[in-house]
């Protein structure tokens, strides 16, 4: 599999490229913005942060209105901004709503027809994707990856970190579906995706559910805006993963951010504070492998 750079856009001293590919998984091609820093090279290759979108968006969101790209080249790090979804499988239904189907892909491989025909976001996030890029980009160093990502990307960012123990060096979140099984997106995708009576599926991808069972240690770091209308509506459930984390004896450290609201204001307003977030992890593992080498 390879990528199709269809665009190069200068951004803080680095590039921005937009990439398109065909996924086996799928079955569609798939658009990506990534931006590698200025120190990006094939002898220097860049630790990665994936940023994973919400409902309605595509990997441009993010890229453009994230402002991530800041601290990112200050600390050398690259940043994938995948799609939310497949697009144009002609599944009847999919483009019916904005928070299911297309635009809405939960990061879970859905089960239930006709959704499993090519509904493999999980898949594609967590091996596809990330394999395609290592192999074609050597800029990249697959060793180290974080991730992150807002609302829907948030749900997406907790539930990979969580599924996968040593995936991903950390992971953070901005306004996140901490808790689907109980809040009416969650119900809704998972149903269309699982099956209204597959209740063991859903938990399978609920942060409050799997975090009690990750079998290490977390530092989480999640920003919530108390204007937020779909925190008001208990879309997002925040407190939830907190009272989970107590209960377990897991570090989950939610902001509650006075009047932010759920845009992409709110998201550049604190971009710097999640990449340094994840630098803290990514940069503290290049230099152990460093010391390891003296």
């Amino acid at each position: 599999m390879s990528f199709e750079t269809t665009a190069t856009i200068n951004s803080f001293g680095g590039k921005l490229l937009k990439l398109t590919h065909q996924s086996t998984v799928n079955k569609c091609e798939m658009k990506l913005n990534m931006y590698l820093p200025p120190s990006a090279s094939s002898s220097k290759p860049s630790p990665v942060l994936f940023y994973l979108a919400g409902l309605t968006c595509t990997g441009d969101n993010g890229a453009e209105k994230g402002f991530f790209q800041h601290k990112a080249a200050e600390k050398g790090i690259a940043i994938v901004y995948p799609d939310t979804s497949p697009r144009g499988l002609n599944i009847e239904g999919e483009d019916e709503s904005y928070d299911f189907g297309s635009g809405a892909g939960f990061y879970v491989d859905a089960t239930k027809e006709p959704y499993n025909k090519g509904y493999n976001m999980y898949s594609y996030i967590t091996k596809e994707l990330p394999e395609a890029l290592f192999a074609q980009f050597k800029e990249l160093d697959g060793k180290r990856v974080s991730i992150t990502g807002h609302s829907m990307g948030g749900h997406g960012a907790l539930t990979l970190f969580l599924k996968n123990p040593g995936m991903y060096k950390s992971v953070s979140a901005f306004a996140p579906i901490s808790n689907p099984v109980n809040c009416p997106w969650g119900e809704k995708a998972f149903s269309g995706y699982f099956g209204a009576d597959n209740k063991a599926k859903w938990s399978e991808h609920d942060a409050t559910e799997l975090l009690p069972k990750f079998p290490n240690e977390t530092d989480i770091l999640i920003d919530v805006g108390t204007g937020d209308n779909f925190y008001k509506q208990k879309q997002l459930l925040p407190e939830n993963l907190q009272e989970a984390a107590k209960k377990a004896g897991k570090k989950v450290n939610v902001r509650f951010q006075d009047g932010y609201d759920h845009s992409y204001f709110f998201i550049s307003t604190f971009a710097d504070d999640h990449v340094e977030h994840a630098a803290k992890y990514l940069l503290a593992y290049s230099d152990t492998r460093r010391r390891e080498k003296l």
